[in-house]
């Protein structure tokens, strides 16, 4: 790993274990050992650096629903969400989406990374939904549910637990009405 990118898996940690006020400059270099000077090689300044900590949890937020999405790509519309129940918790790092969600508030960059990051999570549930359900705009109502229940578990305090996180999506995956002969008829129970 290169020097900049100790700085900011360490940033990131700090984000995730401290909020956005931990992100500092001389906690990082005496966490990681480097001097400030490492800091301003490999960074033009904290604006510069805090744009590349985001980056980063853009950059893995769109893995981890990147790789989801390709698991479910071979799958029936009702398997894919199943999938998701699945995968969940494999999406979402709570402590550091929470971290940026809070920052949000009151910083223009991680408001846009984050919102970014909520766009590309709610496309990829609609475009679930969109084979579930007939009607396109039912199938973008029935995507904000998962997708709010992620935003709602990153803001919840006390956190929500993982295991139960996994089991609110299994509920969901469970809840949903197929109508499709596909899916082995109507199944609303």
């Amino acid at each position: 790993m290169s020097t900049r990118d100790a700085w900011i898996e360490e940033g990131l940690r700090i984000l995730a274990e401290q909020g956005a006020p931990g992100v500092r400059t001389d906690r990082i270099a005496a966490r990681l050992g480097l001097t400030k000077g490492s800091f301003h090689h490999h960074f033009a300044g904290a604006p510069d650096f805090r744009r590349a900590v985001l980056g980063a949890f853009e950059e893995r937020s769109a893995a981890a629903l990147a790789g989801v999405v390709a698991e479910a790509t071979d799958r029936s519309p009702a398997d894919a969400l199943a999938l998701l129940g699945e995968r969940a918790t494999d999406l979402l790092d709570q402590p550091l989406e929470t971290a940026v969600r809070a920052w949000a508030f009151q910083d223009d960059d991680a408001r846009a990374a984050m919102a970014r990051v909520d766009r590309a999570r709610y496309e990829a549930l609609e475009a679930m939904w969109t084979g579930l359900v007939d009607d396109p705009a039912d199938a973008r109502t029935a995507a904000l549910l998962p997708h709010l229940v992620v935003i709602g578990a990153t803001m919840a305090l006390p956190a929500i637990d993982r295991a139960d996180l996994s089991r609110l999506f299994d509920l969901l995956v469970r809840l949903v009405p197929y109508t499709d002969a596909e899916f082995g008829g109507t199944t609303a129970d």
